[in-house]
């Protein structure tokens, strides 16, 4: 899958963060782009029922950026719309105690999403390599190791029919002082209050350089990053849209061919036996494996 971006990263592309703008909007003004947003979703509404419908693939969205950065509002905003049945959002805060027990892609596997669904991670397996990496608990060498095994294991996932797209939400110091602000000043805002929110904000020069070595490492073509400019929640919400059905767009989806001929069906006076007896139903889903809501990872998809 080729998918053309201004905002994608290509692979170990040396990435300065500070030379990608957090306030581009494309010359579009916010009632301009959301014009253009509501077509994106009408659109996106489409596609992930013939998604859906299909069960030969699945998506990935991976939603990483510095608190306030906009991963629950860009959740909240591009996916209202779509069927529910076909959506699965993981979010992955500190490890609990089972699993800090395990290796550090163990939680994230169990939450992929299986064919024909859309999974959408509210951060990620990347939180294991950001966070101790800043604090100073993940050396150099293990570092290297993690970005080694995310590799390996996003490949592994895009050989199995998953398609991922990860996305970085990129604002500014400023922005994100003026949303922790508003946060504070408003009482129904005060749940997503935290005290890491303010404990980690000095910390804001290390997370960009981290972020900065983390898109220069891990976006190769079948898992791409692309850096969102994220200070006007209008234009990023347009932005990430675009991407997501441009992607869907390029696999041509198309509702399966029933299995069978249903005109042949009469309905009324049939009792089940004569009904199995106008048609014997083998499903794509059946043919495929004895339960088809979960991916095996055993063998590629073709």
């Amino acid at each position: 899958m080729k998918l053309k971006s201004p905002y994608l990263i290509k692979p170990h592309t040396k990435v300065r963060l500070s030379s990608h703008s957090t306030s581009a909007h494309d010359g579009l003004n916010e009632g301009a782009a959301q014009a253009v947003f509501v077509e994106h979703r009408t659109r996106l509404e489409d596609l992930q029922e013939r998604f859906y419908a299909a069960q030969s693939r699945s998506v990935l969205l991976v939603l990483q950026g510095m608190d306030t950065a906009g991963k629950d509002g860009t959740i909240k905003h591009i996916f209202s719309g779509v069927n529910p049945q076909g959506c699965q959002v993981a979010s992955f805060k500190v490890p609990t105690p089972i699993e800090a027990r395990h290796d550090f892609l163990w939680r994230c596997h169990a939450q992929v999403p299986p064919r024909g669904m859309i999974g959408i991670f509210n951060r990620s397996h990347y939180e294991d390599v950001l966070s101790p990496w800043v604090h100073g608990t993940l050396s150099d060498k293990q570092r290297r190791l993690r970005f080694k095994d995310i590799n390996e294991w996003e490949q592994t996932l895009t050989d199995n029919g998953v398609v991922i797209l990860k996305f970085f939400l990129h604002i500014s110091h400023g922005e994100q002082t003026q949303r922790l602000q508003e946060r504070i000043d408003t009482p129904s805002k005060h749940w997503k209050l935290s005290p890491a929110d303010f404990e980690e904000r000095p910390f804001w020069p290390k997370y960009q350089q981290a972020y900065e070595e983390i898109l220069r490492h891990t976006s190769p073509k079948h898992a791409p990053w692309f850096v969102i400019p994220a200070d006007h929640k209008w234009y990023r919400n347009l932005a990430i849209s675009k991407i997501l059905v441009d992607a869907l767009s390029s696999m041509k989806l198309e509702y399966p061919v029933a299995t069978f001929d249903p005109s042949g069906i009469k309905l009324g006076k049939e009792s089940p036996k004569a009904a199995a007896k106008q048609v014997k139903i083998r499903t794509d889903r059946e043919k495929r494996a004895p339960d088809a809501d979960s991916m095996s990872y055993g063998k590629k998809s073709q």
